[in-house]
């Protein structure tokens, strides 16, 4: 087991968890806190802090859930302090790495996507932290209720509650701009820890109903 083997002093082991859980938490750092410098100096921080601390991990949950904890905590943080500054990224690297992958290289259908994407993640960023640490995880990262409660630090029924008002929210906030068009999207189920951030937001639109905008 490579966290048995980490906490025994194996450094390749814990090289190995890095590599595993790596993508993912810059992707959860990057949709908490909209900055790629922030996510890059979070997801950094995450993993050095985890290798000093190795030996406080109980193994009473998950490696991941654990490392989630604190990058959450980081990002939250992160999210406070750039506010407090009245910091805004000239451009929204989420919107851009899913233009990436979901636009197919279409110049109407990215600028499509960059107005609908934008709008989400306007209502997404205008959730309370507890939510939106809630819909990232459950429904762009694939944790289940039960993972997320343990992230968070709170009942799988608060987790259920959370993604149930915050899908209200997101629909309501999305809904008051006009009709939706037709958007392809990947229809496969999630997979925890397997999906690349480029298809997250697209996703979320398709399950959770929300409405996507043609270009003015």
């Amino acid at each position: 087991m490579l966290v048995a083997r980490a906490k025994a002093g194996d450094q390749a082991a814990f090289g190995a968890l890095v590599r595993r859980y790596r993508d993912r938490i810059f992707a959860l750092a990057l949709h908490l806190t909209g900055s790629e410098s922030d996510a890059d100096d979070i997801t950094q921080e995450v993993f050095w802090g985890a290798f000093q601390k190795l030996d406080q991990f109980a193994g009473r949950s998950e490696f991941f859930t654990w490392v989630y904890r604190i990058a959450v905590n980081k990002a939250l943080n992160a999210k406070r302090n750039r506010n407090r500054r009245s910091e805004t990224p000239l451009e929204d690297p989420r919107i851009r790495k899913a233009l990436a992958a979901d636009a197919s290289g279409n110049p109407i259908l990215a600028a499509e996507l960059r107005l609908t994407y934008a709008r989400l993640l306007h209502a997404l960023d205008r959730l309370s932290p507890e939510m939106r640490t809630t819909v990232v995880l459950v429904a762009l990262q694939g944790l289940s209720h039960g993972e997320a409660a343990v992230v968070q630090k709170c009942s799988p029924g608060t987790i259920a509650w959370r993604i149930h008002k915050s899908r209200e929210r997101l629909r309501k906030a999305m809904s008051c701009h006009p009709p939706p068009i037709p958007l392809d999207v990947r229809k496969r189920a999630p997979t925890p820890m397997e999906i690349p951030i480029s298809e997250e937001l697209g996703r979320l639109l398709h399950e959770w109903g929300l409405p996507a905008f043609a270009q003015a």
